[in-house]
């Protein structure tokens, strides 16, 4: 799936959900590479809800949101759609 971010500096999270239910190949489109590489590392193969349990309602600074927070959005509406 392919997720159009919103307030942050990545422009789109990629990703794929396996029939297990767990997160796959997350990679971001611009942001802090190192870092979001890092994320994607560690949530490989995490079961989704988990995912989105410990990664929303992060903030970047000063701003209400922030790439794992998106990121934790992108698998909700997945899981919703």
């Amino acid at each position: 799936m392919d997720y159009k971010t919103s307030g942050v500096c990545s422009q789109k999270i990629s990703f794929d959900i396996d029939n297990e239910n767990k997160v796959r190949n997350v990679s971001f489109i611009g942001g802090c590479s190192g870092n979001l590489q890092g994320i994607g590392r560690l949530i490989d193969g995490m079961e989704v809800h988990e995912a989105i349990e410990r990664l929303q309602g992060i903030r970047c600074g000063f701003k209400s949101t922030s790439c794992p927070d998106q990121l934790a959005k992108a698998l909700s509406q997945a899981i919703n759609a």
